[in-house]
């Protein structure tokens, strides 16, 4: 629900800042004064009421009596036979399994290990030196 309110106010908001919704904006506040009254429908003639002739009268219906409805047969109680007795089933024994023991867990060193330190000078590469002068200064 919370997701669906915020699209909403997302459109809303960018709806708004819309360039065409500031310019029609300015636009009504630059109208000096109030539009012309609308103009008025002219009066239509009214129709004279036609009068419609009498519905016909509604024809009596006979009545006749209803016809009675058979009884309904009645049906004869069932028994049914009782049912056959089944012995219980015996489950087997499960067999016992003797206890595992474990082996114990290594020690968990408490020091953390010395790493290299990483050197702060770098080392010069002949290769790279730049070129030794020919002029003396």
């Amino acid at each position: 629900m919370a997701r669906h309110c915020l699209i909403v106010s997302l459109v809303l908001a960018l709806s708004l800042l819309s360039m065409d919704v500031s310019l029609a904006g300015r636009h009504l506040l630059d109208i000096p004064t109030a539009p012309p009254p609308a103009l008025t429908l002219p009066q239509t003639p009214s129709l004279p009421k036609p009068t419609l002739p009498p519905l016909p009268a509604m024809p009596a219906l006979p009545t006749t009596p209803l016809p009675t409805l058979p009884s309904a047969p009645t049906l004869p109680k069932l028994t049914l036979p009782p049912l056959p007795s089944l012995p219980n089933p015996t489950l087997p024994t499960m067999p016992t399994i003797s206890k595992m023991t474990l082996p114990p867990l290594p020690a968990i060193p408490t020091s953390i290990p010395s790493f290299p330190t990483i050197p702060t000078t770098i080392p010069t590469v002949p290769f790279l030196s730049p070129p030794p002068s020919t002029t003396s200064p």
